[in-house]
């Protein structure tokens, strides 16, 4: 089966979590993943990070790299340096994850690049990008949802600041590069002529702060952290203890608020003043939420979903156990299964992506340079005897 990007291939330079993650959807979608790792240190870190590591390979390593192809390749050395050129010949992007001012230093920026291969396109994401008084300083998921003021957002008001869960400007950062990239591609293929791309984790961060940065930009706006993960501005729109769980309700619109309060028994409420309108009701959360948490707490998580589902929205407060195993997620075959070597029958997310008549293609990541003499012999046109030189004196 032909998937949207067979065809394309892309040098990926990648290591932990946002890079990988980016290549990782667009191996799903049919694109050539090459990863050059380094022979001397490992390759990426990613393969030894526990719990659940073993042998050069881990569970964490294979959630984000899956499909991926192993070049080992020493970019220090001169032949390493010329093997790299060669690569670059016969790809269409070269895809790095790293400090903002390593790519110019590296020779993977398309200013280095573009006397190789005039249409290359070359990705780069960093914590902060490549301009900019931090453009060398190396970035983290936890440290931008430090800077991006994520964490001064979540929380309860009398807690300590806290990161989310998941590493979510990473892998929003992962998706942004690779948007990114495919924009690249499109205009290197119209006009012939490749590019640079640059994202970085803190741009990604503060883009996701859309309409609280607009309202702190133009009115003066404090966001703040309130009980229960509320909402900013609509109420009620928040999380609410029930007689055995947690559920989240989210009324983003009027006839929501008005189905609530008469499936609640709480009719009443419609004609007091204080909860009439949005505004009425921000003003007034204090007095309002008291109430609707006391007939929360008489009903259990699945009476409620039964009660509200299909009026007002509603969901359960899942643990990620059950989140994995809810029908809707299993229906729309975001749990998938593969064949692994090591682990067995290996269990992983599914493709997020959708696309009719297209089933996303899923395998293994290659262990450390597993593919190294398959792409050097039949890409480059290596003989075997120099590949076994080029591995005997750590190049590959």
């Amino acid at each position: 089966m032909t998937l949207p990007l067979d065809g394309l291939r892309i040098l990926a330079l990648t290591q932990l979590g946002a890079g990988p993650y980016a290549m990782s959807i667009l191996g799903d979608l049919g694109a050539e993943i090459i990863k050059l790792e380094d022979p001397t240190t490992g390759g990426d870190e990613a393969r030894n990070v526990p719990p659940h590591a073993e042998g050069g390979d881990s569970l964490y390593f294979q959630s984000l790299n899956r499909n991926a192809r192993s070049l080992t390749l020493d970019l220090r050395s001169a032949e390493g340096r010329t093997i790299f050129h060669a690569l670059v010949r016969r790809c269409d992007a070269v895809y790095a994850n790293s400090r903002g001012d390593l790519p110019a230093k590296l020779g993977l920026d398309y200013a280095s690049l573009r006397e190789v291969n005039p249409r290359i396109v070359c990705c780069s994401l960093s914590g902060f990008g490549k301009t900019g008084p931090m453009r060398a300083d190396p970035g983290y998921d936890y440290l931008l949802q430090a800077m991006a003021g994520f964490m001064s957002l979540t929380g309860e008001p009398e807690a300590p600041p806290a990161k989310s869960g998941v590493s979510v400007v990473d892998f929003s950062g992962g998706l942004m590069s690779a948007v990114g990239l495919l924009v690249g591609l499109l205009r290197a293929r119209a006009t012939g002529i490749g590019c640079d791309v640059d994202v970085s984790l803190l741009d990604t961060a503060i883009s996701y702060l859309n309409y609280l940065a607009v309202w702190t930009l133009n009115r003066d706006f404090s966001p703040r952290r309130l009980p229960d993960s509320a909402h900013q501005t609509l109420v009620p729109s928040q999380g609410f203890p029930t007689r055995d769980g947690y559920v989240v309700i989210m009324c983003m619109k009027e006839k929501f608020w008005q189905r609530l309060a008469e499936r609640m028994g709480l009719g009443h409420l419609l004609e007091d003043p204080r909860f009439r309108t949005f505004a009425d009701r921000m003003q007034h959360r204090d007095e309002l939420i008291p109430l609707l948490k006391e007939v929360f707490r008489t009903r259990s998580n699945d009476e409620w979903l039964e009660r509200l589902r299909g009026h007002v929205p509603i969901a359960p407060v899942y643990s990620v156990a059950e989140a994995l195993a809810a029908e809707q997620v299993l229906a729309r075959d975001m749990v998938i299964a593969y064949e692994h070597p090591t682990f067995g029958t290996l269990r992983q997310v599914g493709c997020p992506i959708k696309i009719d008549d297209v089933e996303p293609r899923y395998g293994p990541a290659s262990r450390l340079g597993a593919d190294s003499e398959d792409l050097l012999r039949g890409l480059l046109g290596m003989s075997a005897e120099q590949v076994a030189d080029l591995r005997r004196r750590g190049v590959v």
